[in-house]
């Protein structure tokens, strides 16, 4: 058993106390899932972190098994908490490179000899044990668990989001919790892999009888799982009770949704032209197959690449922002009247990138600087005239068009990868402030107000960091980051699948209204059916690499639901506001 008594969390920011949990009282009995939900921002993963032992608090005791916790306990406490507890952090892969089963035949180790490294994969004589092989078999067990047996040897970098959070999933199950703790456990994944992870949870509540808290924003993964539901508002439990009658309460402030515009012309602007791309691992055979593919999108459209986890989506996306090079095809963009191939170098290329902006699945702000100031960089690198002055500093500074045309396309890559590819060129991150010119920053309010309006954000949030501000606020505010340029062409990869569904609800109006104001065209991937269907004007199906079905959002993503078999997904959000559940 779980008991959580008069908790109470405070974090101080520059010398103010912020109070993120206020007197939090609970229990979960063995064999009992709890569903914990709220607006992003509103300490669902700050509870499970303190509950995990990572996370200190001021106030209250957490008993497990009898054992209880206090603030006192220090260090001590905390190890027993990690000790008896497994948790699965939200966007947390954090796998080991190599075979699959290697990242769970790790952590097998680990709880055995203290660390991750691996015996030595030998046949040994017979009168030795032959560790290697044992582990194997154990981690193979955890694998069958959560459905990855056959992805076993798969190296763990070429394995979808879903795959990877299965992955971790295995590898908390490795460690024999006495509390299982899951914190977003299907974020990032398609409806089928949604289904299967939540099937092995179910099967978990049976197989190991402890109990298991989920914090989830997805009201329809609470409505199937949770025995109960916890919602916390404001630091404090605002209703505690049968999940039909919690979620009624969590969404009675969705605001209404917004109508969708038309498009004002049929004007093809991108057009994808066989385009092929393969993965695949030695001795493994072929993972996933991009072959001749070919699509037109039209300007002012918002269209939603959805599918299966690991259908090849984010690779798709990565391919027609020309992020990743296919091995033959192209992928020609509208630039001033123009054809430009964002596939190949070109002197047209770096134009047509001032005029993209991409928001991907690791998309973050820098911690440290407030939104205004990172508006200002974007501006500075893509307002009229930045790349003529940069040719001309490279020239100066003996630099090749090509090494620009790079530099100039790495702030649409994930941070990880864009300090990579500086490393690569042995470059720092003072190379842009070389290159192009700084625009006072007192001309970011003139650019940034339209957009702020149409995102309904108030203008005081540009001189505010990330932290200061909400999860809803923090999306809305790198959306108008990636708008402040007026870019053509806006590329958003499944960006939005951590937020709540009152803030997506926001979210999503603020993208029609986008749309419409400024004749956006934006392509997004998304496994949130209820966001393509309010969202999109068009949907397109892919799987294992293949278009499977263009045409209307609502019938698309219906086929999609059809073939993922998901009965996790037979209530859509409408039902949920009207408490219209069922039983689960």
């Amino acid at each position: 058993m779980l008991r959580v008594s008069n908790l109470v969390k405070d974090y101080e920011v520059r010398s103010e106390n912020i109070r993120v949990l206020d007197h939090i009282d609970f229990t979960v009995e063995d064999g009992e899932i709890l569903g914990i939900t709220g607006r992003s921002g509103s300490g669902k993963s700050t509870l499970l972190r303190i509950i995990r032992g990572i996370e200190p608090f001021q106030e209250g005791t957490v008993e497990v098994d009898g054992e209880i916790i206090t603030p006192a306990s220090g260090i001590e406490g905390g190890k027993f908490l990690k000790s008896v507890s497994a948790i699965h952090l939200q966007r947390n892969f954090g796998l080991w490179n190599g075979p699959t089963i290697e990242n769970i035949m790790r952590k097998l180790n680990y709880l055995r000899v203290g660390h991750e490294a691996l015996p030595q994969n030998e046949h040994l004589p017979h009168s030795v044990d032959n560790d290697y092989d044992e582990l194997f078999i154990e981690a193979m067990e955890y694998l069958k668990l959560v459905g990855l047996e056959d992805k076993a040897l798969h190296s763990t970098n070429l394995l979808s989001g879903g795959e990877k959070q299965r992955v971790v999933m295995a590898r908390q199950l490795a460690a024999k919790p006495r509390v299982l703790l899951l914190d977003e456990p299907v974020t990032m994944t398609g409806p089928d892999t949604k289904q299967e992870v939540l099937d092995v949870i179910k099967s978990l509540k049976k197989k190991l009888n402890i109990p298991i808290i989920v914090v989830s924003h997805l009201p329809e993964i609470h409505a199937y799982l949770a025995d109960r539901l916890i919602f916390l508002e404001n630091g404090k439990i605002a209703a505690d009770g049968e999940p039909s009658l919690v979620l009624k309460n969590f969404l009675r402030d969705m605001k209404p949704r917004e109508e969708l515009g038309e498009p004002e012309k049929n004007e093809v602007c991108i057009k994808i032209k066989d385009i092929s791309k393969r993965y695949s691992i030695i001795r493994m055979g072929e993972v996933l197959n991009i072959k001749d593919f070919s699509l037109d999108i039209h300007r002012g459209e918002i269209l939603a690449f959805i599918g299966p986890s690991g259908a090849g989506k984010t690779t798709l996306m990565k391919l027609i922002e020309g992020l990743v090079k296919p091995k033959s095809g192209t992928v020609e963009y509208l630039c001033n009247g123009d054809w430009v191939d964002v596939t190949e170098y070109s002197k047209k290329r770096m134009e047509l990138r001032r005029i993209m902006s991409v928001m991907n699945q690791e998309f973050s702000m820098s911690v440290n600087s407030t939104v205004r100031e990172q508006i200002r960089f974007r501006l500075s690198i893509k307002k009229q005239g930045a790349i003529e002055y940069a040719r001309n500093k490279a020239r100066q500074m003996g630099m090749s068009d090509e090494t620009l045309d790079t530099i100039y396309r790495l702030p649409d890559m994930p941070e990880e990868d864009k300090e990579t590819a500086l490393r690569e060129l042995s470059l720092k991150d003072t190379i842009y402030s070389e290159l192009f010119p700084m625009i006072p920053v007192t001309d970011v309010d003139a650019y940034a107000r339209p957009v702020f309006e149409a995102l309904d954000l108030p203008m005081e949030i540009l001189d505010k960091t990330p932290y200061q501000i909400s999860g809803g606020e923090h999306v809305r505010a790198f959306i108008a980051l990636s708008l402040a340029t007026s870019p053509e062409y806006l590329m958003l990869d499944e960006p939005f699948g951590d937020l709540d569904p009152v803030t997506l609800r926001d979210v999503t109006n603020s993208l029609k209204r986008i749309n419409e104001r400024f004749g956006t065209t934006i392509v997004l991937v998304s496994h949130h059916m209820d966001f393509v269907r309010e969202v999109a004007h068009r949907a397109i199906l892919i799987d294992k690499g293949v278009l499977a079905m263009d045409g209307k959002p609502v019938e698309v993503c219906q086929e999609l639901i059809d073939r993922s078999n998901a009965p996790y997904m037979e209530h859509n959000l409408e039902d949920l506001v009207e408490g219209d559940l069922g039983t689960n």
